[in-house]
């Protein structure tokens, strides 16, 4: 019995680490990223508008990029779970968005991504 519950504790411990975010693993996700996005203290709007404060942002709100009207009238708000959803199927979550990412599915990976892009402040400080 004794093995038994210390074997159940080590699985419940090795599940919650692989499921921890991992923000070094997500700058390497957030590379297949930089194709459209920027991220930092110098980032600009390019083919997508810059990802700094990502969460908590009002979707299309980022002053002089130029958001599908399906992005800017969708009422979403950035959290883990919406950014979840979104990155999963983005134009499943906003039909009609420009955005032709095809979607990332790996939970792990997503988790990841949402380390990485936390770190950044509106500004582009990392946090």
């Amino acid at each position: 019995m004794r093995s038994f519950v210390l074997s159940g504790a080590m699985l419940i411990i090795g599940l919650s680490h692989a499921q921890a975010q991992d923000a070094a693993a997500g700058e390497k996700v957030f590379a297949q990223c930089r194709a459209c996005h920027q991220m930092g203290e110098n980032a600009k709007n390019a083919v997508g508008p810059h990802l700094n404060g990502l969460f908590g942002r009002t979707a299309g709100s980022v002053e002089g990029y130029n958001y599908s009207p399906a992005n800017k009238n969708s009422g979403i708000t950035w959290d883990e779970a919406v950014f979840r959803e979104y990155i999963q199927n983005p134009r499943a979550k906003i039909p009609g968005t420009k955005m032709v990412y095809a979607g990332l599915k790996d939970e792990q990976r997503i988790n990841d991504l949402i380390a990485y892009l936390k770190q950044f402040d509106a500004t582009g400080k990392k946090q």
